[in-house]
C-alpha cells in the first residue's frame, strides 16, 4: 500500500522481534508507516532460502509485513504459519515461501514485497535495507572474525565491531527519500549488533539518517542480550551505534523506568541477560535527551516493549514535534 502524504511520517528501522511488536501499535494511529529491514539473516527458514534461491533472507521482512497487514487474523495466521512434520518443509514458514516464489515470478524481492503488501493490504511501507543478500561479520575483541548473523551471538566473546560484505551495497532509493521525508526517525527496538547496525552499515542509508532534519529516537532494549551485550547500560548501547556510524545522531532515547518481574529477571538469568540499566548522566554526556516510561510487557515468557505504551509515546513525540492539533 502507498503511503498518505498528508500523514505525519514515522521511519522505524530495525529487524528481528522487536520491530514487528512495535509496529503493531503505531499501526492504529493516523499515520504514514515507513519500515526499513535488516536483510542480514542466515538463520532457519530464511538463510535455507537465501542459500537455495540466492535471494535476500525474507523472515524479517514477512515478520513486518505480518505486523503491518489489515486482514481476518486466520489469513495472518497461515502467512505466519510454519511447517513441523514434513521432511522437506519442516522449519520453513508459509510466507517466507510466498515471498521466494513472488521473488521468483517477479524476478526482484523489493517488488515481491510490494505485491505480497497489495495482497495483505499492508497500512505503510516495507522497504529491506537492501535488495540483495549482505553478509555480516563480527570482529571479537580478541581479534578473531566470526561470520553470519546467526552465529555472532553463540560466540560468547566481547564484540569490537561488526561489519558488512559485499563492499559496494546500495540502499534503494525509496528508502532514502522515505528518511529524507520522515518527521520522526525510530532505531529499534531489536538485537543491537544483529538487527540494528546491519541496517546502518549500509553505506548511504546510514549517512541519511545522519543528515536527516527529524527527531531520532532509540528505543533500548529492555534485557541485555549474551552473546552480543552482556553487561551493557543504555549508554553503551549509544556509544556502538556511534562508533560504528562515526557520527552522533540520536536526540532521544526512549528507556524503561518500571522494575522488571522478579520471575522473569530469574528465568533470564539463566541466559546470562539482565535489565538494562539507564546511566542517565552519561547519556547526557552524549546530548541524548533520556525518556523514561513504564515500558514493559511481561506474559510469563518473555520481557518485550508494551506495544501500545511505546505507540503511544512515539506519537505524542510526533504531535508535539510538528504541533498537530488532531489525536486519534
Amino acid at each position: 500500500m502507498q503511503n498518505n502524504p498528508t500523514l505525519p511520517k514515522i521511519v522505524v528501522i530495525g529487524g528481528g522481534t522487536g520491530l514487528p511488536v512495535l509496529i503493531r501499535g503505531l499501526k492504529k494511529y493516523p499515520i504514514d508507516i515507513t519500515a526499513i529491514v535488516t536483510v542480514a539473516d542466515d538463520g532457519g527458514s530464511s538463510g535455507r532460502l537465501r542459500d537455495d534461491m540466492h535471494i535476500p533472507p525474507p523472515g524479517d521482512v514477512r515478520n513486518v509485513l505480518a505486523a503491518l497487514s489489515d486482514v481476518e487474523p486466520l489469513v495472518e495466521q497461515m502467512f505466519q504459519h510454519r511447517f513441523s512434520h514434513s521432511v522437506e518443509l519442516t522449519g520453513h514458514s508459509l510466507g517466507n515461501l510466498i515471498i521466494a516464489a513472488m521473488t521468483s515470478i517477479t524476478g526482484d524481492f523489493v517488488h515481491a514485497i510490494q505485491e505480497m503488501s497489495k495482497v495483505l493490504n499492508v497500512r505503510g511501507k516495507v522497504i529491506p535495507a537492501a535488495n540483495q543478500s549482505v553478509v555480516l561479520h563480527a570482529e571479537m575483541e580478541d581479534g578473531s572474525i566470526v561470520t553470519g548473523e546467526s552465529k555472532i551471538p553463540q560466540q560468547g566473546k566481547r564484540i569490537k565491531r561488526v561489519f558488512l560484505t559485499p563492499d559496494h551495497i546500495q540502499p534503494l532509493s525509496e528508502a532514502l527519500e522515505e528518511i529524507k521525508n520522515a518527521n520522526l526517525i525510530v532505531i529499534g527496538p531489536g538485537s543491537l549488533y544483529t538487527s540494528i547496525l546491519p541496517n546502518l552499515l549500509v553505506p548511504d542509508l546510514g549517512r541519511a539518517v545522519c543528515r536527516s532534519k527529524a527527531k531520532k529516537v532509540y528505543i533500548c532494549n529492555l534485557m541485555t542480550q549474551a552473546g552480543e551485550t552482556l553487561n551493557f547500560t543504555a549508554s553503551d548501547h549509544v556509544e556502538a551505534i556511534y562508533q560504528h556510524m562515526q557520527c552522533s545522531f540520536i536526540d532521544a532515547i526512549l528507556v524503561n523506568n518500571e522494575e522488571i518481574p522478579q520471575d522473569a529477571k530469574l528465568k533470564y538469568k539463566e541466559e546470562y541477560a539482565k535489565p538494562v540499566i539507564y546511566d542517565f548522566d552519561r547519556l547526557s554526556q552524549f546530548g541524548v535527551e533520556v525518556l523514561q516510561e513504564p515500558i514493559v510487557s511481561y506474559d510469563g515468557n518473555v520481557v518485550r516493549h508494551d506495544t501500545k505504551k511505546v505507540a503511544e509515546i512515539l506519537y505524542n513525540l510526533l504531535l508535539s514535534e510538528h504541533k498537530l492539533a488532531s489525536h486519534p
